[in-house]
């Protein structure tokens, strides 16, 4: 069979923003509202996220910073995305710790999906292809032919993990289109019908990769375990897209939330076909659960990178607003903000941890070690982090003057009577105090502190998966030798 992974884009290296925009306009079945969007890029509610991906995406041919974004690919000459680029020394993976960092730095931390992300996953595909190889003979060549296509082509991609919340006591098999599944086999592939949530970036990506179904294997129903790669303009996938945010107007301005909304999607598979070099694991629950691990090696390591670039821009909020009220010096403020800075340290800690920790895989690739425990921290300190920040604010977050507030010659002398702060004029003032608003408190705020709960994994499994992975054997014999004879008030003799 002709391989599927031809694309009318051309294996050019790396992209720049105005490829990038031209690229969305690829036919793609995008739903908002109601409304089938023809092109994304062109559309009001997504001009000024996609613009602000391909003002990044420029910084990839910018002089001062292409050696780090980017690397040449020994195979094909071209440059890649250092994201692309299996690491294979110490300072190889750290080069990718501080490239992502320059994405993540001039995103503020918001981009959950950037391209430094996802591109990891990539990686973490091809290094996991021995494994998928024994699952059936070809599939470890599709994964090393699937990462090659991406990186000579600078994709963005996304993933599709979570199934609908439809009814999550019953089993799949009650209902098959409660799950994605695989309709049939054929010579040319395999066919699927289902939907997947909750899918960031979608409208935005070029590609899907949609993995994880692992627990299928514990109800069993492994025929849902798949794991294949698709266009984000195949025949037959629909793409739903939720509010966007940073939209409503009225003067009111969303520097966040307008520039940075990866927006979020379900994807339906109405009898979608897979072409066989798309398909990378079949029918596997135990290769699947395996398989995340690997292939999410070096994304959790870039992830902690976002995080702690959000963490740096909450507590640059949170002590800019305490000076613009004259609270900085209070003793409570600064523990509050003491403690979000050691928040930002500890993420330094677990990324030099996994650098520290790195293994050679069976790819011979350097891979961080694994730190679950920053994946279950991060979920537990993310709602304290943005409530430090709220705490401090508080009602004057809720109410500030519009730039238009501020040009109307009847409002400013009031304004700047009764609105300035301490050392800072009105103007600056309210744009301080709605860009916290921003952040952490309209829409685009919360979906932002509901996803850093959500996106590493339902937390009680994964602290369960601490404790059942945390080796207690030595500290439980000392334990067991000690209550095993009458305890003494005094050293034993």
């Amino acid at each position: 069979m002709t391989s599927s992974l031809h694309s009318a884009v051309e294996p050019l290296g790396v992209l720049d923003g105005a490829r990038y925009l031209e690229s969305l306009d690829d036919g793609r079945s995008v739903w908002l509202d109601g409304e089938e969007i023809k092109n994304v890029a062109e559309h009001p509610a997504f001009t000024a996220p996609t613009r602000e991906i391909a003002r990044l995406l420029d910084l990839q041919h910018d002089p001062a910073h292409r050696d780090l974004l980017t690397v040449e690919d020994p195979e094909s000459g071209l440059r890649i995305g250092r994201g692309y680029h299996p690491p294979r020394t110490p300072e190889e993976l750290r080069a990718a710790r501080d490239s992502a960092g320059v994405w993540m730095a001039e995103s503020w931390g918001q981009h959950g999906r950037s391209p430094a992300f996802m591109s990891s996953i990539a990686v973490g595909l091809l290094d996991f292809r021995h494994r998928l190889e024994t699952n059936r003979p070809g599939f470890g060549d599709h994964a090393a032919a699937y990462h090659r296509f991406a990186a000579e082509r600078d994709l963005l991609l996304t993933h599709a993990l979570g199934d609908p919340q439809i009814d999550r006591s019953a089993s799949p098999l009650d209902n098959p289109d409660h799950a994605l599944r695989v309709l049939h086999e054929d010579g040319e592939g395999i066919v699927v019908r289902g939907a997947k949530q909750l899918t960031t970036l979608a409208p935005f990506a070029h590609e899907v990769l949609v993995y994880l179904s692992a627990s299928f294997a514990q109800r069993g129903s492994e025929e849902f375990v798949v794991w294949f790669s698709l266009p984000l303009n195949a025949p037959g996938l629909r793409i739903l897209c939720r509010e966007p945010f940073g939209t409503q107007g009225h003067g009111h301005a969303h520097p966040f939330a307008g520039r940075y909304d990866e927006q979020d999607a379900m994807l339906f598979f109405d009898d979608v076909e897979v072409p066989w070099d798309r398909v990378f694991l079949l029918g596997d629950g135990a290769l699947a659960r395996e398989g995340l691990g690997r292939i999410n090696a070096w994304s959790q390591y870039i992830g902690q990178v976002r995080y702690r670039e959000r963490l740096r821009t909450l507590l640059g909020v949170g002590t800019l607003l305490a000076e613009s009220i004259g609270v900085d010096q209070f003793r409570n403020i600064q523990e509050d903000l003491g403690e979000l800075a050691g928040y930002a340290q500890l993420l330094e800690h677990f990324l030099d941890a996994g650098e520290a920790t790195a293994r050679r895989t069976d790819s011979g690739f350097l891979a961080p070690g694994p730190t679950p425990a920053a994946a279950v921290w991060a979920a537990s300190v993310a709602g304290r982090a943005v409530s430090v920040v709220r705490g401090i604010g508080q009602s004057g977050i809720l109410m500030q003057p519009t730039e238009n507030d501020l040009r109307a010659p009847e409002l400013r002398p009031l304004l700047d009577r009764y609105m300035h702060g301490k050392d800072i004029d009105a103007e600056r003032k309210s744009r301080l105090f709605r860009l916290a608003w921003d952040l952490m408190a309209d829409s685009f705020g919360q979906r932002q502190d509901l996803y850093e709960y959500v996106h590493r994994g339902d937390l009680a499994r994964n602290r369960i998966n601490l404790l059942r992975g945390h080796d207690q054997s030595a500290v439980r014999e000392r334990i067991a030798a000690l209550i095993a004879e009458p305890l003494t008030e005094g050293p034993r003799r």
